[in-house]
Order: structure tokens, then sequence, then C-alpha cells
């Protein structure tokens, strides 16, 4: 079984209103739900066997101190451009060349591109993955084994394992 967590950047700051988007830091709130959320998973033995982030300063600063929580390497998170402002078509592009020798991964980013690909993955209905909320889908033997020709459908079979924890860690 391969499993593939979403996991949204925590809360951000807005303190800094001349600060660029992709620059923009985690707040005091973002950073104590970002360990909370690393040491629910530890609790869960949840630990991903390759962490894979947006390199914006507030998704990146996430997957540290998630990582951090779970006693994973901060030096083995993969930071991929690609997922800055990524959309569905993105991300899911960036599925299907997950080497499926990894068992559990997960992706740190952001909505709406997250929210849109576990819609398109199991059969969920979310609104929204709240900030540092994540959703959990696992697949039976391939992340994706292939894409449908000429179109951005993936052709997979699809298992939602649990949605862990859309919920707000406040």
């Amino acid at each position: 079984m391969k499993q593939l967590t979403l996991l949204r950047h925590a809360k951000s700051s807005w303190k800094d209103p001349a600060l660029d988007d992709f620059d923009r830091p985690l707040s005091g709130r973002g950073k104590r739900n970002a360990r909370l959320m690393g040491q629910r998973l530890a609790i869960l033995d949840e630990t991903p066997k390759v962490i894979i982030s947006s390199p914006a300063k507030r998704a990146r600063r996430t997957a540290e101190l998630v990582a951090e929580a779970l006693h994973y390497p901060e030096s083995a998170i993969r930071f991929e451009p690609c997922m800055y402002e990524a959309d569905v078509g993105t991300l899911l592009e960036l599925v299907s060349q997950l080497d499926n020798v990894w068992q559990d991964v997960m992706l740190v980013g952001h909505n709406p591109g997250l929210t849109e690909l576990a819609n398109l993955l199991a059969p969920c209905n979310l609104d929204n993955i709240v900030t540092c909320g994540l959703a959990k889908i696992a697949f039976e033997k391939y992340f994706i084994r292939k894409m449908k020709k000429g179109t951005s459908e993936p052709v997979y079979e699809k298992y939602i394992l649990k949605a862990l924890g859309i919920e707000r860690l406040e």
C-alpha cells in the first residue's frame, strides 16, 4: 500500500506587508501548530519515508518543524520549486513521477492546489484543507501509474485510507 500525505503549510505571518508572498514566515500560532501536527503524527506512527516541500518560507518551515517532531532528518527534506503556487495539474504531474519504491510520501504545500489534488485523487469533497491540516490518501500498488493521453485525468485505482485531521490545532 502506498500512502500520500498532503499537508498544507501552517499559518503564515502578515506582520510585514512589504514581504514578497514567497518570503512570508510562519506566525507564532503557525509554528506551534506545525510542531503539534508533527507530534500527533509521531504518536500515530505516521512518519513518511520522504518529505517533499514547496521552497516558500512558510512551507519550508512547516516541513522542518514537522520533520523535527518525527525525528526525520531535516537535510533529507526535498524542496521542489514547482510546488510553489502549483495548480492541481502540476501537483498531479509531481505525484505521477514519485518513485514507487517509496511507501509513504508527504507533500507540504499550498492551497488551492493541495485541496484540489485531494479531491481529484480521493472521493472526499473537501472544501478546504485548513492551514496545517492534512489529508492522507492510499493507493494499492502505485501512486499513479500513468496519465491518459491528452488529458490530466489519472489512471489508477483509488483508495482513501483516512482523512486524518482536517482540523484546527488551536
